[in-house]
């Protein structure tokens, strides 16, 4: 069945791609805003003044209680359009975790300063522990008036530039491995916490958390104590879409910029998109585009036809499929623009940094295999 998107919807794609000509018009414009990483607080602060970053959230929290199809337009032509909002991704995961679980004082903070343009975190990974969670051991220990939290975690994306960290640490030794975890809201400010930067190829994303008798207040704990893990289970939906909603689109412009480019640059007398060998990779591409376009989409709208289930082997298939596409494509168009493919001059080579490691975070695509197919009896 063929995408098929509102009168609204449609609007808002529109929208979209008016900002983003008005504010980033060029890649001058867009090397001046990512110039501090992929993340710009000038455009992230528009976006939040016309009420975009909200559109997940309930009305009372400054919100447009969107569907995940709004969510996914906003995603897909956000990403598409080169608009550097970094931060988006992890404010809105951990933004439902809280909506879900969490306090009226924390869900007015957090979710009232994610709708005003404020940046969230969520902190899991640690040196020991990446794709086995249940392998964590930060520790969060009772004291009479709260908590005192001890440990190092890693990768924790925006952290840097964030009001708060939604942490997931150890409360609990007993019971099995997934038992005993605890969510805890930690504003990036507290004493006790260092936040140190990881360099990558993506720029300044990702970070080291450090806790040193790090004292929380008793009412930082979101939703129960020791069911950090099922609460965590809860969001998967929405992470894995977020993401395949972002690849989608870094993956349309990727195949956009490369099919210009071939129809446009001669070799031989011809466009270089007329040989056969060339015609018949775009062919393929253009092929595997719109069938992952179809998947997702049709993965939000089961979603939305049931918002409170779980459905591990769509999403996992639908972020598995968006983010190997948006990496193979990225690639594709380097080798297809040849040497201008390398230069930063044309931007390819950006949208492959953006896109190589969606394919690692947020659950590797090993990892997504694996649901799937225990989802299939395997």
């Amino acid at each position: 069945m063929p995408v098929t998107l509102t009168e609204e919807q449609t609007a808002f794609a529109g929208a979209i791609a008016e900002f983003a000509r008005r504010e980033v018009p060029d890649k001058a414009a867009l090397d001046r805003l990512t110039a501090e990483g992929p993340h710009s607080d000038e455009i992230y602060r528009k976006i939040a003044d016309l009420g975009w970053l909200g559109i997940s959230l309930p009305e009372e929290y400054g919100g447009a209680d969107g569907s995940m199809t709004d969510l996914l337009v906003f995603l897909e032509e956000t990403s598409y359009h080169r608009l550097p909002i970094g931060g988006f991704g992890t404010t809105i995961i951990t933004a439902a975790a809280v909506q879900k679980f969490g306090s009226e004082d924390q869900k007015r903070t957090l979710l009232g300063g994610t709708s005003r343009g404020e940046v969230l975190a969520i902190s899991m990974s640690e040196p020991g522990a990446g794709s086995d969670v249940g392998g964590l051991t930060c520790k969060a220990s009772k004291t009479e008036d709260g908590w005192v939290i001890d440990g190092q975690k890693t990768w924790c994306s925006n952290a840097h530039i964030a009001s708060h960290i939604l942490l997931i640490a150890r409360t609990s030794t007993e019971g099995g491995k997934h038992d005993g975890l605890t969510m805890f809201v930690v504003p990036t400010d507290v004493e006790g916490l260092e936040i140190h930067g990881i360099e990558t190829m993506g720029g300044k994303e990702v970070n080291d958390l450090y806790f040193t008798n790090c004292h929380l207040p008793a009412d930082a704990v979101v939703g129960t104590e020791g069911q950090g893990w099922r609460q965590l289970m809860a969001g998967l939906n929405l992470e894995r879409m977020i993401l395949a909603g972002l690849m989608l689109g870094l993956a349309r412009r990727a195949f956009d910029d490369t099919l210009a480019y071939v129809k446009e640059r001669q070799q031989f007398g011809r466009p270089v998109g007329t040989f056969q060998a060339m015609r018949h990779r775009i062919a393929d591409n253009a092929t595997e585009l719109a069938a992952t376009k179809l998947l997702v989409h049709d993965t939000a709208a089961t979603i939305d036809a049931n918002p409170t289930a779980l459905f591990p082997k769509e999403a996992s298939m639908a972020k598995l499929k968006a983010t190997e596409l948006a990496k193979h494509l990225s690639l594709e168009g380097m080798q297809m623009l040849g040497g201008y493919g390398y230069a930063t001059e044309y931007g390819m080579e950006r949208l492959l940094r953006l896109s190589v490691v969606s394919t690692v975070y947020g659950g590797t695509s090993e990892i997504q295999r694996d649901i799937i197919g225990k989802t299939l009896g395997l």
